[in-house]
């Protein structure tokens, strides 16, 4: 099997052409497959993109999660069209440590996707440091999505399977198994999300000035308003201007993000929340959302990768974070202009910031709670601290004055 470029060349017997686009993304890479048969006809076409968060026990008893990312080139060994006995079948490795594979089944009218199997072997001490248990791992995640035959089935929309410690995470998917006659359908079957959304990611717009220069912009960047939709409502809101600070080279790039060219998606759990915004520029920008001490959310997460003019791609995560604190059950509000500092060469300023990642009633935001508030609690201890040092000078001053007096008094006989 020889590789020419990106393009795999076909394997004798399944006439296998594919052709995998690796994007610049620290955690994201985009697939494009084109199975064809013995008679170079297309039987499946593929084309998504998907990433990958596994959470695994260390020797030392604590827990780490590692963002399966760039693997280099991967290798598609086991993927089928299927016979009489075997439906169509997607298989891809990534180096000797993670495999991924789905598989498709058929009924009269209908075709399904029906299972993902993930394997993975934290013996890997390079993917999976300190691993405490070492072996081969698998998660089995049965799907059942059903689609019409000759129905193209599309998912633009962010969707998020998670078990067993493993987050898998799909967008921007196009697959059509059972292809007939070697045409891939212009039929399109949406996912509930795509259906339920006006707005879902990622589609390209054109986005942010290009970083191939300083960016000067003038004022605060535009406030936009953006939501996450579960199926059963709105289960995120967030409305902010959003203005990144990026510093390489000593050299500090200022860009302003339009909400107009800027699209989101995201999902929303019972523990975490995730925004994430994409345009032409920007691969992802990721908000991720936690609860903590089961009565209160804050911002855990902030996960950047932008496509920059020179070719390179600007990529940073920091899941370590602690901003926007608030009550569940409430939002967390700031008019003022705040910073969040993700690393010392990535910033976001935010300007009229409001966000409700979980607990959303209605579609509607719940009561705020004001950064103003934050602001009150630096200030009290210093204003008592201050009250306290005033009386102690009073004192002070009171006694030495007696003193002088009491002195004077001796003088005098």
């Amino acid at each position: 099997m020889m590789y020419r470029g990106l393009r795999l060349s076909p394997v004798p017997g399944l006439g296998l052409v594919l052709l995998c686009v690796v994007l610049g993304a620290v955690r994201s890479y985009a697939l494009e497959l084109n199975l064809t048969n013995s008679e170079k006809a297309t039987c499946l076409y593929a084309k998504w993109q998907m990433d990958f968060k596994i959470r695994y026990e260390t020797a030392n008893r604590d827990y780490k999660t590692v963002t399966i990312s760039d693997h280099g080139t991967a290798t598609y060994k086991g993927s089928i069209c299927g016979d009489d006995r075997n439906g169509p079948k997607i298989a891809v490795q990534f180096g000797s440590s993670f495999s991924w594979s789905v598989n498709f089944t058929k009924a009269a009218t209908t075709y399904s996707i029906d299972s993902i199997l993930i394997s993975y072997n934290t013996s890997d001490n390079t993917t999976f440091p300190e691993a405490k248990d070492k072996g081969i791992l698998t998660v089995h995640e049965p799907v059942a999505v059903v689609i019409p035959l000759n129905n193209i089935f599309r998912c633009k929309s962010l969707s998020a399977l998670e078990k067993d410690g493993v987050v898998q995470e799909y967008w921007d998917v196009l697959v059509q198994a059972f292809v007939q006659n070697g045409t891939v359908s212009t039929k399109e079957f949406l996912c509930g999300e795509d259906k339920n959304s006006t707005t879902v990611a990622p589609i390209i717009h054109t986005t942010v000035p290009s970083p191939t220069v300083t960016p000067t912009p003038k004022g605060k960047p535009e406030v936009g308003t953006y939501s996450v939709n579960n199926g059963n409502g709105t289960c995120l809101l967030a409305t902010m201007g959003l203005q990144l600070n990026i510093t390489q080279d000593k050299a500090v790039s200022v860009i302003n993000i339009n909400p107009n060219t800027t699209d989101f998606t995201g999902n929303c759990h019972p523990q975490t929340a995730l925004l994430r915004l994409n345009s032409s520029n920007i691969n992802h920008l990721d908000f991720v959302f936690a609860v903590k001490n089961e009565n209160r959310f804050y911002l855990k997460e902030v996960n950047v990768s932008m496509n920059l003019g020179n070719g390179s791609v600007f990529s940073f995560v920091n899941n370590n974070l602690s901003y926007w604190d608030a009550p569940l059950g409430s939002s967390y509000m700031c008019n003022k202009e705040q910073t969040v500092a993700v690393s010392g060469t990535f910033q976001i300023n935010t300007f009229d910031l409001r966000v409700q990642p979980f607990n959303v009633m209605e579609g509607k935001y719940s009561t705020a709670q004001d950064c103003s508030a934050d602001d009150d609690n630096f200030f009290v201890p210093i204003a008592v601290g201050a009250a306290l040092a005033a009386v102690l000078i009073l004192v002070l001053l009171a006694y030495f004055i007696g003193l002088k007096r009491h002195h004077a008094g001796y003088e005098q006989f």
